[in-house]
C-alpha cells in the first residue's frame, strides 16, 4: 500500500481544484490530476482509478450547482443518465474481453475532428436552437453509446457529450455542459477538493456562458487530443 507523505496535502488540494474548475467548464481535469499522482508514486491502475473517484465527486458538486440554478432539470437528465450506466455497465464487461488497443487508435481522430468543427463553428452552442431528435430518442442512442465508450476506454467523453447534446438537442454550450455532468454522473463519491474546484467552474459557466466555455472547451479538447496522439503514435 503506498503512503502520500502529508507534506504533499496542500499540492493534491490545489491539484483536485484547478482539475474540478477545468473539469466543470470543458472536462479534460484528468489531464492535470492523472500526471500528479503518478509522479507522486501511485502505479498507473491507483492512479487511473483515483482520478475516477475524485472526478466523479467533482461533476457531483458541478450538477448540484447547475440544478440550483435552474441550467439543469434533473427530470430531464434522467432518462439520459439511465441509458448512460446501462452503456457504462456494457462497457466496462466488454473491456475485460476484449483489448481496447483497436479502439485508442482512432479516438484522436475523432476528437481531431470535433476539434476542427468547433473551431470552424463558431455559431455552434452560441445560443439554443430546435431539437434535430426527440429527447427519447437521443438519449437512447447517445446515453448507450457513450455509456459504453466511457466505460470502455474513457477519454473524451465529456467532449463527445458536450457536441452532441449540442448537435442533438440543440442546446447552447452553456446548457450543454451543464447536462453532460447530469447524464454522465451515475455513482456517488466524494473528493472535497475536486468538488471546491467544481462548483466554481459551475459559477463561471452560469455566469460568463459560452464565450467562456467555448474558448476553455477548445483548450481541453487540443489537451486531450495531442495526449492521446502522444500516447498512440508519437511516443
Amino acid at each position: 500500500m503506498i503512503s502520500i507523505p502529508p507534506i504533499y496535502l496542500p499540492l493534491l488540494f490545489i491539484t483536485g481544484a484547478a482539475a474540478g474548475l477545468i473539469d466543470s467548464i470543458a472536462g479534460g481535469g484528468g489531464l492535470i490530476t492523472v500526471p500528479v499522482l503518478l509522479g507522486l508514486g501511485l502505479p498507473p491502475q491507483a492512479a487511473l482509478g483515483t482520478n475516477k473517484l475524485q472526478g466523479s465527486f467533482g461533476s457531483f458538486s458541478a450538477m448540484v450547482h447547475f440544478v440550483q440554478a435552474g441550467t439543469v432539470k434533473l427530470s430531464d437528465a434522467a432518462l439520459g443518465a439511465a441509458w448512460t450506466a446501462a452503456g457504462a455497465v456494457l462497457g466496462t464487461y466488454t473491456v475485460r474481453q476484449l483489448d481496447p488497443g483497436f479502439l485508442k487508435k482512432g479516438i484522436p481522430f475523432l476528437l481531431l475532428a470535433i476539434l476542427c468543427y468547433t473551431i470552424f463553428t463558431p455559431k455552434l452552442g452560441a445560443e439554443e436552437v430546435r431539437p434535430r431528435f426527440p429527447r427519447g430518442l437521443f438519449y437512447a442512442v447517445a446515453g448507450l453509446a457513450l455509456g459504453f465508450y466511457d466505460g470502455f476506454l474513457g477519454p473524451g467523453t465529456g467532449s463527445f457529450w458536450v457536441v452532441a447534446l449540442m448537435l442533438g438537442l440543440g442546446f447552447d454550450m452553456r446548457k450543454g455542459t451543464g447536462y453532460t455532468k447530469a447524464v454522465s454522473y451515475t455513482h456517488l463519491d466524494v473528493y472535497k477538493r475536486q468538488a471546491v474546484g467544481a462548483r466554481v467552474g459551475a459559477r463561471l459557466v452560469i455566469k460568463k456562458g459560452t464565450r467562456l466555455v467555448r474558448p476553455v472547451f477548445i483548450c481541453s479538447v487540443l489537451a486531450v487530443t495531442a495526449k492521446l496522439f502522444w500516447d498512440n503514435y508519437l511516443q
